[in-house]
């Protein structure tokens, strides 16, 4: 670009700011009138939050918070009698202190190295290291947990104390998260659904045929054929006819492999979601209709996703779908006929474990048919009946409270404004670190009470059992390094790390995270325990991950050793592809609420309970939580232990067999920039033992010149593509 063009281009970014600022102003005025409509209707005896809010293109609780005599009714109590505790987890907060009171007392989790102060129950003691404790029967799942979070082995004395401390009130936006009920209402939750396990299938999958498509060029690939078609604009409607003008009718899914079509039109949309819908939505034409049903499967429909959504159709008997190849691997430059191949090689190195194996239209459908097929076949094997599914009010907790992988960017002052250099610290194939043990069966409520009455070995094994605990959390004066507890931020299922001194929040977290936090190498946080899960130690993963891990180690070996180049491409693209089946299959069992999609058109009301999500010409696109279904494969708790062994990984873990202890914590402090789900982005240049394993911190990236730091996830997307073309750069002049 010349200096012409830039200074044109520039006055016209001028124009397209002031054009946005009075579209801002518009809608600043519709919202305003909409606002004032709501209250107008909300004067009306009959008046309904579920009813208006679909007509104003809002969600319920935005309508409630506009005229909050359309909410549920709030039962009087006294300044000394506490609300009625709520029979669902969505329908009651972490307990919180009131201005100028003290929070409920929790149990705080002692110093387990050193012996308790002789007046321990009249003194308000540090929270302290955690370890696990030395030899004996009782101490054997701490034992084996530390395999996992290695930190260390030290003896295990002193007594537990619960004082009650001041708790932080949250700011008015922050999210309060679900707590348990109090009293028998509580323990209710602490039980299995009824009729409803993880059972071995005993049917194979119904293979479906397999188109690949690149819509930025036309060529298609179907088995051994290559054609090219021409797709117009690669609406629904030209992608439809194009394909099945030259393949035949049993091709049931067509992978796109590059082109997007679903972002044509982002420019006219506010979100990526609102052009995926309407791209979705617009009429398929030669009698395609949304596919309804389909026997049994639940799948039907369309699923909007702002970067890899599926569309389905039928005609007839006839069915189809086209998604993106994106939910399986990143393609890069390769063309259709490679990713075909990727599938291929995915195929072959997952058969030599899985006789009946077939690739499903995901890779967490894949992975959770995969996982069945692991569970024990032979009578009287443990678990042979099948796992069993928790209670849909713990299934509704562990949603609510349990987060996926850390994603945070850290800004000055936590990080210098200019960076000496920025290095990216990715764990390979991390969450197949963390499958060795989950929870199974129904889990044990630990009360304060309870844990308070525990001996110190009890605790121990409790805080190193698969458990989920709601607790109270004070940052230690002085701290300088990174959060490392979740704590609830404003937004859905948002999530921060505080790490300001003396802060103290209340909030939930996996007992893998609770031990980095009480035995990190910098300094304990006080723990207090006010209530927690406790599940029986069990391997429900460990076969189905460490078959995948194989596969995937064969596949990595491929990717280096094939003769020819497009053959290294499949097998890496099919080794990425076994990181997607471990890693959606682990978050398919979360288990998250139904979302069903559909349209309206405009000047009609969407179904009760919907929310709209866009509006394209003269439809409507709404959205429905149908709640949770009788999933017999639904296992959130299995998810939740596998996200928070991995966030605690990413802060402090040990590689056993270099006696080094890695993670965000053994950095300077001031030096993380970034977390992403399995990657750190540090200014250190650590040297850390790569060996290829799973759960090894690999070095990807490195900007080795002063760079200012990013200020957004885009910023941090482009140093990330920057520092891995450099990297890669040093290590070709290096060879």
């Amino acid at each position: 670009m010349d200096a012409k063009t830039y200074a044109t281009t520039l006055a016209e970014l001028r124009t397209l700011r002031d054009d946005i600022k009075k579209a801002q102003a518009a809608l600043a005025k519709l919202e305003a009138e909409r606002g004032r409509r709501i209250t107008l209707l909300a004067e009306h005896d009959k008046a309904k939050a579920d009813r208006i809010a679909p007509a104003a293109g809002l969600a319920v609780i935005d309508v409630v918070a506009l005229v909050p005599s359309l909410g549920p009714p709030v039962p009087a109590s006294g300044p000394d009698t506490p609300s009625p505790a709520p029979a669902h987890p969505d329908d009651h907060a972490t307990p919180q202190a009131p201005a100028g009171k003290i929070a409920a007392a929790g149990a705080l989790v002692p110093d387990l190295r050193h012996p308790a102060p002789p007046a321990a129950a009249e003194v308000v003691p540090e929270a302290a290291d955690l370890a696990a404790p030395q030899g004996g029967p009782e101490a054997a799942v701490a034992d084996e947990a530390v395999e996992d979070h290695e930190h260390g082995d030290v003896p295990a004395t002193a007594a537990a104390v619960s004082v009650p401390v001041p708790v932080t009130v949250p700011d008015a936006g922050e999210r309060e998260l679900p707590s348990i009920p109090a009293g028998p209402e509580g323990d209710r939750w602490f039980a299995v659904t009824p009729n409803l396990t993880s059972t071995r299938p005993n049917f194979t999958q119904q293979a479906r045929a397999m188109a690949f498509l690149d819509t930025s060029t036309g060529v298609l690939v179907h088995r051994d054929q290559t054609v090219r078609v021409q797709l117009g604009a690669a609406s629904v409607e030209e992608i439809l006819a194009a394909v099945y003008a030259v393949l035949p009718a049993t091709v049931e899914r067509i992978y796109v492999t590059a082109g997007d079509p679903w972002h044509a039109d982002a420019a006219r949309h506010p979100f990526l979601r609102d052009a995926v819908a309407a791209w979705l939505n617009a009429p398929p034409g030669d009698a395609w209709t949304v596919e309804a049903s389909r026997g049994k499967d639940r799948m039907a429909g369309h699923l909007v996703h702002p970067r890899n959504p599926v569309g389905r159709w039928q005609r007839g008997d006839q069915h189809t779908e086209i998604r993106s190849v994106g939910e399986w691997f990143e393609v890069g430059d390769a063309d259709p006929a490679t990713v075909r191949d990727a599938f291929v090689e995915l195929w072959k190195a997952l058969k030599i474990h899985w006789s009946d194996v077939t690739l499903m239209g995901s890779p967490s459908q894949t992975g959770r048919d995969l996982w069945t097929r692991t569970i024990p076949a032979k009578t009287g094997a443990k678990w042979a009946d099948g796992y069993p599914v928790m209670s849909e009010e713990i299934r509704g907790l562990m949603h609510a409270t349990a987060g996926q992988g850390r994603t945070e960017l850290i800004l000055p002052p936590g990080v210098p404004e200019q960076l000496p250099r920025l290095v990216e610290l990715d764990r390979t194939f991390a969450y197949a670190k963390h499958t060795w043990a989950s929870g199974v069966g129904a889990p044990r409520r630990i009360t304060p009470a309870a844990f308070a009455a525990m001996s110190d070995k009890e605790k121990t094994n409790a805080l190193y059992a698969p458990s989920h605990w709601q607790v109270r959390v004070t940052v230690p004066d002085g701290w300088e390094h990174v959060g490392i507890l979740p704590a609830p931020a404003a937004g859905d299922r948002a999530w921060e790390y505080p790490s300001e001194g003396g802060r103290t929040f209340v909030t939930w977290a996996g007992g893998a995270e609770l031990n980095v936090a009480l035995n990190n190498p910098i300094a304990p946080w006080r723990i207090e325990i006010l209530d927690g899960l406790v599940w029986q130690s069990g391997d429900p993963l460990k076969a189905w991950s460490k078959k995948l891990k194989d596969a995937w180690s064969l596949l990595q070996s491929k990717a280096e050793l094939h003769g020819d180049e497009r053959g290294r491409e499949a097998a890496r693209l099919a080794s990425r592809g076994v990181r997607s089946i471990l890693l959606y299959g682990i978050g398919g069992f979360a288990q998250r609420p139904r979302i069903v999609t559909g349209t309206v058109p405009v000047g009609q009301d969407a179904p009760d309970g919907a929310q709209i999500i866009g509006i394209d010409g003269d439809t409507i696109v709404w959205q429905k939580n149908s709640g949770f279904s009788r999933d017999p494969n639904a296992h959130p708790e299995w998810s939740a232990g596998v996200w928070s062994g991995a966030r605690a990984a990413l802060l402090s873990t040990r590689m056993r067999e270099d006696d080094v202890s890695v993670g965000a914590l053994h950095l300077p402090a001031r030096s993380v920039v970034a977390f992403r789900t399995d990657a750190i982005y540090t200014t250190a240049d650590a040297a850390w033992p790569y060996h290829g394993n799973p759960g090894d911190y690999l070095k990807k990236g490195h900007i080795p010149w002063e760079l200012t730091g990013p200020r957004t996830e885009d910023e941090l997307l482009s140093h990330q593509a920057i520092g891995r073309e450099a990297l890669a750069e040093l290590q070709e002049t290096s060879r």
